[in-house]
């Protein structure tokens, strides 16, 4: 019995030194979460900031196909010719340690542009966008003041171009070439697609049997291989009220991964109530809740015509923003069927007062 108690004690104390469970502290659930919550919301603040100033300096920006601007080249700054001389688009441009970035060589008070060996450095397109993204410069500058947390800062242009804050020394590969595109990195091409959300609103009354709720249905799949994961996805089929193909999903968005984009049989009854009408509460609730793609919000509409335009529905949810754009498949299915002039007529009428695409 003394063996087995010199033993555990001696077993505890090692366990003690070891696994820290001296230094482990109780944590306040709710405060974490508060902390998580508000940590994000610094950041998603920092990206939009950055998204408004890129807007608005390409909205008052009038091309000039012969403009003449030097910029600093990550590739080029620092470099002098044989005559001791900064070479074209290199002037001196001051690097200093940073702990905060691993040690490197950066300038925190200046972004400066990477372009690939295959893109032209003088360009006019590139000479203009890089022009337009100087505004970007101070923001960088005035996010990472505000939240000194914060590590790189970038934005990557349709040309080419990346500009990357705090400026560094960009180093090229063993044979003297940049590689590196931005617009062939994950966080380019999903930013390029646009996440989306997606509400295919299908009529399945009398009138859409046969070959139209064929063409409607290939519609539906055609429409659902074009999504990815960071899309997300609702289908809702409508006569005189309306169902939910799937029930788990009502009133809600679901991340369009390959399980959720499968179609299955039509079921939960919902009401007697307007479909667009539905359709617009749950891209609205999305928005505001901060749930779905948090991007672009649009309204397949899948009908051989309507009787109305719906603008009571649209002047409620969706004036004078107009966030959520309609589209529909009656153009098409006119093409192959035989449509009522009033009812396409509706039905192009509300596009084209949404903004939309018939």
């Amino acid at each position: 019995q003394q063996w087995a108690s010199v033993f555990s004690v001696e077993l505890r104390d090692l366990t003690t030194k070891y696994s820290g469970s001296l230094l482990l502290q109780k944590v306040n659930m709710v405060k974490l979460s508060q902390d998580c919550q508000l940590n994000d919301n610094i950041h998603s603040e920092i990206v939009v900031r950055l998204a408004e100033s890129a807007e608005d300096a390409d909205l008052y920006h009038e091309y000039n196909a012969s403009l003449e601007f030097d910029y600093y080249n990550s590739m080029l700054i620092n470099t002098v010719d044989e005559d001791g001389n900064n070479v074209e688009l290199g002037g001196e441009f001051p690097l200093e340690e940073n702990e905060h970035f691993n040690n490197l060589p950066v300038n925190t008070q200046q972004s400066n542009i990477q372009i690939p060996t295959n893109v032209y450095n003088k360009d006019p397109n590139i000479l203009n966008a890089i022009y337009n993204s100087e505004a970007l410069n101070d923001v960088f500058i005035s996010n990472f003041q505000r939240d000194p947390t914060l590590t790189w800062q970038y934005f990557g242009s349709s040309f080419g171009f990346f500009r990357i804050y705090p400026g560094i020394k960009w180093t090229p590969d063993t044979n003297g070439v940049v590689a590196f595109d931005c617009r062939n990195r994950n966080w380019y091409i999903q930013a390029a697609t646009s996440p989306k959300d997606i509400i295919i609103m299908v009529d399945v009354s009398g009138s859409m049997k046969g070959l139209k709720m064929t063409i409607a249905k290939h519609t539906i799949n055609t429409i659902l291989d074009t999504l990815g994961e960071n899309d997300f996805v609702n289908l809702i089929a409508y006569t005189d009220y309306v169902r939910y193909v799937e029930p788990c999903f009502k009133g809600t968005l679901v991340q369009a991964d390959l399980d959720n984009r499968e179609v299955k049989p039509l079921s939960c009854f919902v009401g007697w109530v307007s479909e667009l009408c539905v359709c617009m509460f749950v891209c609205v609730q999305a928005r505001v809740k901060g749930q779905g793609s948090m991007c672009n919000q649009a309204i397949m509409l899948i009908t051989d015509g309507a009787m109305e335009d719906f603008e009571s529905v649209f002047e409620e949810f969706n004036w004078p923003d107009r966030r959520v754009r309609p589209y529909t498949g009656t153009k098409k299915l006119s093409k192959i069927v035989s449509l009522s002039p009033s009812t396409s007529t509706a039905v192009y009428l509300f596009m084209l007062t949404e903004l939309g695409y018939n």
